[in-house]
């Protein structure tokens, strides 16, 4: 199975869970750092579970809205080579991340209309990558990992000049029509690939591998 696409399964807890993600070839692993999270994990059983990732996979550290002081613990304990911020981080913010931890740093960009894109801009020359992400509804408790989808068509005739990731209801079934439609070379799947909130499935780690990087519709 050769393709271009890279994947990246978040919100790893487990070694076994870790394990099915690397052996089915995800080329990014992401490890939940908010503790209003069900896939949450202290930065201490990120480290213990680096232990199972080979060094070629990016292990990337999501955080929200984090203070100095924890970013210095994930820093301290933690094992990741990459920052995901998932809050309401400023472009300002972005490049303070980056030089206090010396880590490549992806900054999620919420969208939910075309006027949203207009955000990119925003972070493209500071951020090291984007994660472009459905907007969570109102009041929700989590800034993504919701299961919801957006317009797709939205990214269909854009350019964006940065390296991105596309994120947000992304399954098995529907990974490759979602690269198709937008022209991503990158997913990142959480929700999808779990038998309930928190609880990630092997085997739906490996089929959304498999059918992301063999495009299959």
């Amino acid at each position: 199975m050769t393709s271009d696409v890279k994947v990246k399964i978040c919100g790893l807890k487990t070694a076994e869970t870790v394990q099915a993600a690397t052996a089915g070839g995800a080329d990014y692993v992401g490890f939940v750092f908010f503790a209003k999270s069900p896939r949450y994990v202290t930065p201490q059983e990120n480290a213990k579970l680096a232990e199972y990732i080979p060094e070629k996979v990016v292990k990337v550290g999501l955080v929200v809205d984090a203070d100095s002081g924890f970013l210095d613990d994930i820093m301290r304990w933690g094992a990741i080579d990459m920052l995901q911020l998932q809050g309401k981080e400023t472009p300002a913010r972005v490049a303070e991340i980056k030089a206090k931890t010396g880590l490549p740093v992806m900054k999620a960009v919420g969208i939910s209309e075309k006027s949203d894109l207009d955000v990119l801009e925003h972070y493209i020359g500071i951020a090291d990558q984007l994660l472009i992400d459905a907007k969570p509804p109102k009041g929700a408790q989590l800034p993504g990992g919701n299961g919801l989808t957006f317009d797709w068509t939205l990214l269909s005739e854009e350019t964006i000049s940065a390296p991105w990731m596309l994120a947000g209801g992304l399954t098995a079934d529907n990974v490759a029509q979602a690269l198709y439609m937008t022209g991503a070379s990158q997913v990142d799947v959480s929700s999808a690939v779990e038998h309930q909130p928190g609880e990630k499935d092997p085997a739906k780690i490996k089929a959304f591998i498999k059918n992301a990087k063999s495009r299959v519709l």
